[in-house]
């Protein structure tokens, strides 16, 4: 599995709507553009540390920043890891 497969795997299994903001492969650094899915009624706090736990248990180093104001797409949560 791929490194991207991965991230993507641990974004769907969240559950949440995702847009790659930027991925550098050869660093091994990605960011994501994160929002709640239709009728998702979950805290976003509580999403991001679900989605927190995930990353690091594989092994990525995770910064979120919660209702990011300056993205070309609106967004609940930005979210840039890296291995």
């Amino acid at each position: 599995m791929t490194e991207r497969q991965l991230i993507q795997e641990i974004l769907n299994t969240v559950a949440l709507v995702y847009d790659f903001e930027n991925a550098d492969e050869d660093a091994n650094e990605y960011t994501l553009l994160i929002n709640h899915q239709d009728n998702d009624n979950r805290d976003l706090e509580a999403v991001n540390k679900e989605m927190r736990h995930y990353f690091e248990d594989a092994n990525f180093d995770y910064k979120e920043e919660l209702n990011p104001t300056d993205t070309d797409k609106p967004a609940d949560l930005r979210v840039t890891i890296k291995r």
